[in-house]
């Protein structure tokens, strides 16, 4: 998009790491607000550096932000930083709970600075009996039925994305598109909170809401007793693999029309969903077979020829090449910290026929720092001081 962002004018400054709180800033700068993410002078946000599972997590998060290097826990940093704040609509934070409080930043320390200040506290728990512990999205996953959800029975798994953290994140934003629409009507700001366990609760609602139904757990994902007779995935003859559901009977006639079975078509133990449920432990092997015939770009062609919902089973970097990304701004440019480029996924969202892109690329630490005091209406010789005294950073790469 290059007309004017739904949050354009809006200034958010981010105490963030990890995943929670830069997947909130994200979210916030994409749609347009001026987002300053504060990193500790010379070695900046710790995921710049993290190996394995956690190496995408910087390009991932922090497009569309300003770098800012600042050294909070002096007192020339500290007040650098409220200077700030006093200016900002939006503050993020996802640090452990007290850590803001022990620096000064808390939200009782700046809402005398700035009473319409939009205070996001993103943390492990809501207020409660655990709100004072760490946690992590695994925590949460394990502590809060989702990882036995999805594992077999015994040996819970967690969830292979950091959803937790992510969705953390977005119900943030959501908290504070509401706090900024009340400050509109109100001119007071507020304290919002998101947390992972609750919104690890909210994930795992239905299966709750299954118990107070039935007075029976539910089953963990793999042993579950499916509420459609065939959503299940496939082998092919070509050892490639595909999910298909049939979840109305009309698409069952569907299926089993494109798919050459006139018997089951006409077998009265089919006729309807609820019938072909009970009827799974024959069923699901006869379409088992049928599936080990032909190849997966076969069953592709009919599944589509009949309007069934599918998908042939990928992994994560095979949607480098996905064409509904290519094509629909789907994929942002961002540079890596070594000058290569490469592409992430947008936001999930359209306005009208606009997909949300990358106004500013990943930062380097410290890039906006000399800006930002700039704007802050500091002086030559002020920044100078804080540069020797290494309050302000103002490094050009990691």
């Amino acid at each position: 998009m290059t007309d004017k962002l739904p949050l354009d004018g809006v200034r958010v400054v981010e105490f963030s790491h990890m995943v929670m709180g830069p997947t909130c800033g994200l979210a916030l700068g994409d749609l347009g607000a001026d987002v300053i993410k504060v990193e500790p002078v010379g070695i900046g946000d710790n995921t710049r550096r993290l190996p394995g599972a956690g190496a995408g997590f910087f390009i991932t998060f922090n497009r569309n932000k300003r770098s800012l290097a600042l050294d909070v826990a002096t007192e020339k940093g500290l007040d650098f930083a409220k200077r700030l704040i006093a200016r900002a609509d939006v503050l993020i934070e996802n640090f452990r709970p007290g850590r803001m409080q022990e620096i000064g930043l808390g939200y009782d320390d700046l809402k005398e600075v700035n009473p319409g200040l939009i205070y996001c506290s993103l943390k492990g728990f809501l207020s409660g009996p655990y709100e004072h512990r760490p946690a992590l999205d695994e925590v949460v996953q394990m502590m809060g039925g989702l990882a036995y959800m999805t594992g077999p029975p015994g040996r819970p798994l967690r969830v292979g994305a950091p959803v937790n953290d992510m969705m953390g994140g977005m119900f943030a934003v959501i908290g504070i598109l509401a706090a900024l629409h009340e400050r509109a009507r109100t001119g007071d700001g507020q304290h919002v909170k998101s947390a992972l366990y609750e919104n690890t609760a909210f994930l795992v609602s239905t299966s709750m809401a299954q118990f107070a139904v039935t007075g029976k757990p539910a089953a963990p994902m793999p042993e579950r007793i499916s509420a459609w007779a065939v959503y299940d995935v496939f082998d092919t003859a070509d050892a490639q693999q595909i999910f298909v559901g049939v979840v109305t009977d009309t698409q069952w006639r569907a299926f089993c029309q494109v798919f050459h079975q006139p018997d089951l078509a006409n077998d009265p133990e089919l006729a309807s969903n609820p019938l072909r449920v009970a009827a799974r432990p024959r069923l699901i092997p006869q379409l088992r077979a049928l599936f080990e015939t032909i190849t997966r770009a076969q069953a592709i062609e009919r599944c589509e020829q009949a309007k069934l919902p599918y998908a042939p089973i990928r992994r994560p970097d095979e949607l480098f090449d996905d064409p509904q990304l290519n094509t629909s701004g789907g994929m942002v440019e961002v540079t890596m910290a070594d000058g290569r480029r490469t592409r992430v996924p947008a936001l999930p969202l359209q306005f009208g026929d606009k997909r949300l892109g990358c106004r500013r690329d990943i930062p380097r630490l410290g890039e906006h720092s000399l800006d930002i005091a700039r704007e802050l209406g500091m002086d030559r010789a002020l920044i100078d001081k804080l540069i020797s005294d290494r309050v302000l950073g103002v490094e050009m790469a990691d």
